[in-house]
């Protein structure tokens, strides 16, 4: 019987390490925000990551931040080619992720009701 892989668990751990490192490091992009990487889900043949961002900032700001996110794909991929010798290296896909908001909001409104109870 064959055991299940954890590969793709270890390669999206890097590629969220990676990624958030040239986030904070080397972005040059200024269509690019407050950007953090929330999580990297990795094909089981490791041929596509898809990259949970948060974005701080407005709608716009958001739609902008992941405008260039997409166009520096190419380029990361390149990179963690190079820097995680792997075969052949995912194609990235940016998505945004809700859940701070989510939750965020969830918070407003418990406040708000804990408040009108007092």
């Amino acid at each position: 019987m064959k055991r299940p892989s954890h590969r793709p668990e270890r390669v999206s751990e890097l590629i969220r390490q990676h990624v958030g490192a040239w986030l904070t490091s080397e972005v040059r992009d200024p269509r690019i925000g407050f950007v953090t990487v929330i999580g990297v889900e990795v094909s089981p043949d490791l041929s596509h990551a898809n990259v949970r961002v948060s974005v701080m900032g407005t709608e716009e700001e958001k739609a902008k931040s992941l405008e260039g996110l997409a166009s520096a794909a190419r380029y990361l991929r390149a990179q963690l080619a190079n820097e995680l010798s792997l075969r052949t290296s995912p194609e990235l896909h940016f998505h945004l992720d809700r859940g701070i908001e989510h939750a965020q909001r969830i918070d407003r409104v418990l406040k708000e009701l804990k408040e009108s109870d007092d």
